[in-house]
């Protein structure tokens, strides 16, 4: 029989939330019962308010359950947000310190590990300079080592991983797998990258709005989820969604392919359409559209943005509309989904979760009669090639 590391009972959560000037009841958790095996990597999946950052925040001690019971065996760390558990003022080593100790590790213990947390961090000539000089990448990267190098027997981990990049994503799921298979501790992995969930972990539970949906085996459970949200996607407009993340104060009211009723094509013209509107600043600056790319099995591809692409839109109006074209589209066949973000003046206002689904069909986007991507949705790369001898 296997071991439990985590035994959740009938757990609920339950705020008061403030909407039009009135105070409601939010029912985050509802009643979820599950048990999470030792020694196993365990993903949480699901929408944007299912209440995943909830029962991690319960598992935590952050938060507490308003009824339910949570039973947990062994000591806990966790990486809910950038930087949780650093000081701003204290440098790097001194945060190492700190946090291991508030995670129950003695000074000689933490002293021990330290060479590996800053080697795996790759923050070494950093190490001694205030945490509050470091960039979101940095903070991540920290954290996280000294989360994943004090042994702790649970490891919570949220969507933080996605602040990093991608090389050091692939350390982190690395690691992540070692504590499980070497050291036999348990882990709960929160995503939105199905890639990731599928990669790494032997169970999945999804919620959705506060309610467990589906527990079991990653392929089926992911697959479950992604044909859901597919479907969402279609039957719902993204003006229309409420599953949305962000700071708020404004939000992506439209988000579409031009021609609608022409089939998209590799290698042919092709453009989006988005609207947008501000509602609660009153300046309106730097405003930045990132849409990150996916193909259908949730594995990210890239992004389209306007700053990246060197197209800042600084003094713009409070309501409007942009268009991101392609004189081809680089897409290989195969079917894809979008998932939006704002950007204005710095901060992350609105992000819709596969906010659009499309489907592109097979072209010859090279012009050389070969076109043979059929099911490796992918992109193609401009390039050039010379023979030398």
């Amino acid at each position: 029989m296997e071991e439990i590391g985590i035994h959740i009972k009938n757990l609920a959560k339950e705020y008061e939330i403030s909407k039009e000037g009135r105070k409601q009841k939010f029912q985050a958790l509802r009643g979820v019962s599950c048990k999470i095996k030792r020694g196993k990597i365990t993903g949480i999946i699901g929408s944007n308010g299912s209440g995943k950052s909830t029962m991690l925040k319960i598992l935590s001690r952050i938060t507490y359950p308003t009824s339910g019971s949570v039973e947990i065996i062994g000591n806990v760390a966790s990486l809910l947000e950038v930087g949780t558990g650093f000081h701003p003022e204290l440098s790097g080593r001194q945060n190492i310190f700190l946090n291991g100790s508030i995670l129950g590790m003695s000074r000689a213990e933490i002293k021990s590990k330290f060479d590996d947390i800053v080697s795996f961090s790759g923050v070494a000539d950093f190490i001694d300079t205030p945490v509050k000089h470091y960039s979101s990448g940095m903070y991540v990267r920290l954290a996280f080592s000294v989360a994943a190098n004090l042994t702790p027997d649970i490891l919570l981990v949220d969507e933080v991983l996605a602040v990093g990049d991608a090389t050091f994503q692939q350390k982190c799921l690395d690691k992540m797998n070692d504590a499980s298979m070497k050291d036999h501790r348990t882990v709960v992995f929160v995503s939105h990258n199905m890639s990731a969930v599928r990669q790494l972990c032997d169970e999945v539970i999804w919620l959705k709005n506060g309610q467990i949906v589906q527990i079991g085996n990653p392929d089926e459970v992911t697959a479950a989820y992604l044909q859901s949200m597919d479907i969402l996607s279609k039957e719902q407009p993204i003006n229309l969604r409420t599953d949305r993340k962000g700071a708020g104060g404004a939000k992506i009211t439209k988000l579409q392919w031009q021609n609608q009723d022409e089939l998209l094509q590799s290698g042919l013209p092709a453009a989006i359409d988005i609207e947008y509107e501000v509602t609660e600043m009153q300046k309106v600056a730097n405003v930045n559209f990132r849409l990150n790319v996916f193909n259908d099995n949730g594995e990210y591809l890239t992004s389209l943005s306007n700053q990246i692409a060197n197209v800042p839109f600084q003094q713009v109006a409070a309501k409007g509309s942009c268009v991101c074209s392609f004189d081809r589209l680089p897409l290989a066949e195969g079917s894809y989904y979008i998932t939006a973000n704002l950007f204005v003046n710095g901060i992350k206002c609105d992000r819709v979760e596969r906010a659009l689904s499309f489907k592109v069909i097979q072209g010859d986007y090279y012009g050389s009669g070969l076109t043979n991507f059929k099911d490796s949705p992918g992109i193609y790369i401009d390039q050039d090639w010379k023979y030398l001898n």
